[in-house]
């Protein structure tokens, strides 16, 4: 069965591959070598397996040369948008800091106009006090005035009443007209003081009506004055709530933290008492004392803000190239910022500086000590600009940007710890994105 399988076989291929001599013939002999068909249908086979292999091949490199193009395309494309996207935050944050300073700006005059506001809620009190007693003084004069002339028309009447019923006793024409001379003098002189006395009444009243008028006209701009005051304390103490709460800090935990630090009294934003008496305040003086405990406590937000990294290391423009979590199987406990080589690097808060030199892993390496149990770290400078012990405010240079350390290229390494663990610095540049 085997044989004759392998004769038809044969047979087949000899149809397809005839049986082939190629003679090599020399000087002195002639030899030839017999291509069996078998042996043609393993040639041609292979050959055909490496032509398929060939086109297979090329046809692979197109298609990768293809889609490198449209990869590349595709890469050109996004830089662009990144790069424009880049350009965008950087405006942004040009835009925020400007907004930043003339929140300062908005801060310190209106801190001015309170200081100014409180001299003239003084001088109002003090003159609605003296119109008080001033207003005490008209009412006990006009009634000593009212009873004056009771008593002065009592006695008129009493006159009138002798002379109309002759009990006054007359001696003789000289003396009876002396009598009445001396009568008429005093009726005289009495309805003058009557009339005087009249007139002072009515003036008391038409000056009380003017006092009344000018306390309720100065009550109505106080008012407005207070209604303003409290709408600005509202808009500005309500960001900065949120800001500290979106960083994770408690605000009455940081406020109290920092009035201890700054517990010295006087000053435009001290209480306003006017009695030495134990009298209960006024209504004006609560409001008064309310808005300014919001002013205070917007300063002590403004001192906070100053001591927690709430600002960008970098001033000029840069990309974030790797942000804070895991990678590679490792915690990348900070946020890379990228820049030219040499780009300034700028303290993020006020604090004192713990470490200022090379540290395995992170180069050249400053770290800076803040309040609230919070430290920062910049890394990979190829300069530092500040010591060991140098206090530092937000804002002040402690280096340059650079390649030290373990690092593939010119970027800052930027930490933020909070008791000596790491947290995400965007947290607290995201939180302050709305307020500075």
């Amino acid at each position: 069965m085997r044989t004759r399988f392998a004769i038809r076989t044969h047979a087949l291929l000899e149809r397809v591959f005839p049986e082939r001599r190629v003679f090599l013939k020399s000087d002195t002999d002639t030899r030839f070598i017999r291509l069996r068909s078998e042996t043609q249908a393993v040639a041609a086979i292979g050959a055909g397996l490496v032509v398929a292999w060939t086109i297979v091949a090329t046809a692979i490199l197109l298609m990768d040369s293809i889609s490198a193009g449209n990869f590349r395309e595709q890469a050109k494309r996004d830089q662009i948008t990144y790069q424009r996207r880049l350009n965008e935050l950087s405006q942004e944050r040009d835009t925020r800091t400007a907004e930043s300073l003339a929140a300062q700006e908005r801060f310190s005059t209106a801190l001015e106009q309170v200081s100014a506001m409180q001299g003239k809620l003084l001088d109002s009190e003090a003159r609605r006090r003296e119109l008080e007693t001033g207003i005490d003084v008209i009412q006990a004069t006009l009634r000593e005035t009212m009873k004056e002339r009771e008593d002065v028309n009592d006695r008129l009447a009493a006159l009138e009443t002798q002379i109309e019923g002759g009990d006054v006793a007359v001696a003789g024409g000289n003396e009876a007209d002396g009598t009445l001379d001396l009568l008429a003098e005093a009726l005289a002189r009495t309805a003058e003081e009557r009339d005087q006395v009249v007139a002072d009444a009515q003036d008391a009243l038409v000056r009380a009506d003017e006092i009344a008028t000018e306390l309720r006209l100065m009550e109505e701009k106080n008012d407005r004055i207070f209604r303003q005051l409290e709408e600005a304390m509202t808009v500005s103490v309500k960001p900065l709530d949120k800001m500290f709460s979106d960083a994770g800090m408690d605000p009455d935990r940081i406020i109290s933290q920092v009035r201890r630090g700054y517990s010295g009294q006087g000053g435009p934003l001290t209480p306003l008492t006017f009695s030495t008496r134990g009298e209960e305040p006024s209504a004006d003086m609560e409001r008064a004392n309310r808005i300014l405990g919001e002013m205070d406590k917007l300063n002590l937000y403004r001192i906070a803000a100053e001591k927690a990294p709430f600002a960008t290391p970098l001033k000029d423009p840069f990309r974030f190239t790797s942000g804070f979590g895991r990678r590679w199987g490792r915690l990348h406990a900070g946020t890379d910022f990228a820049a030219p080589h040499g780009t300034p690097i700028y303290s993020t808060a006020d604090g004192v500086v713990t470490h200022a030199g090379w540290m395995s892993g992170y180069g050249r390496l400053v770290k800076i000590k803040h309040e609230f149990g919070i430290e920062t770290r910049y890394a990979h400078m190829s300069k530092i600009r500040v010591k060991v012990g140098q206090r530092v405010s937000r804002g002040d240079r402690v280096g340059d940007m650079g390649n030290t350390g373990r690092s593939t290229g010119t970027h800052l390494h930027y930490e933020v710890r909070v008791g000596g663990e790491p947290v995400n610095p965007m947290i607290y540049i995201k939180a302050a994105n709305d307020v500075f």
